[in-house]
């Protein structure tokens, strides 16, 4: 009933600016965004203050109904508290890749990402839009870049806030975490057969989104 809604998927690793330009290009159209990685981070918040243990699936599976998960701007609230900061935590962004990897999670999730499909359209980015969440999705990218480029973007962006960082340790991060979103046993990671690939190795972002809302007014 809701595939006359318009949906832009961005799908791609860890790090590798896929929320940035997902939310630019919604921006750009006036359509609502969905950060499906801020969803796993607040389960691994949730489950961190519920002290279930992250390689728990079945007890962070069934906590997930039970949360109250609430988008303003840029704030994020759960349980009627703001935890913006929390849920953009590196800790909470190794809990995310650890949660993920569990069907229970993953099943629980995805009603709330159906509900977010509203008109004028949405743009979603994550690791299984384009294949498992909105298969049916007008417009579906694989935006990727290499290990190396993705840990060296990371290391200038917490360099520029002053947080202390290591380029090889954010690399062999970056690496584990491509392992574990490839290898999981459910939705994996892996360009969806229709999308288009875009490796940002030599782009910046404006010429990403750019690219990213031809395709779309391509596929209209």
């Amino acid at each position: 009933m809701m595939n006359h809604i318009p949906v832009i998927t961005i799908d791609g690793p860890s790090a590798s600016g896929k929320g940035t330009v997902a939310q630019r290009v919604a921006n750009t159209l006036g359509f609502h965004y969905l950060d499906s990685g801020a969803l796993y981070r607040l389960v691994a918040l949730a489950g961190l203050q519920h002290d279930i243990d992250w390689q728990d699936g079945s007890a962070l599976g069934d906590l997930v109904p039970h949360l109250n998960v609430h988008f303003d701007g840029e704030q994020i609230f759960l349980n009627n508290h703001e935890v913006s900061a929390q849920v953009r935590s590196e800790q909470m962004s190794q809990g995310a890749s650890q949660v993920a990897v569990h069907p229970q999670v993953r099943k629980a999730l995805v009603s709330w990402q159906h509900r977010l499909r509203q008109l004028p359209g949405l743009v979603a980015d994550g690791r299984d839009m384009g294949t498992v969440i909105f298969p049916d999705a007008q417009c579906k990218v694989f935006l990727t870049a290499s290990a190396e480029v993705r840990a060296d973007r990371r290391f200038k962006q917490l360099s520029q806030c002053k947080v202390a960082a290591d380029y090889q340790a954010i690399l062999q991060d970056l690496q584990a975490r491509d392992q574990r979103d490839r290898e999981r046993s459910s939705s994996p990671l892996v360009q969806a057969a229709d999308a288009h690939l875009l490796d940002t190795d030599t782009l910046n972002i404006e010429q990403a989104v750019a690219q990213v809302l031809d395709w779309y007014q391509k596929s209209i």
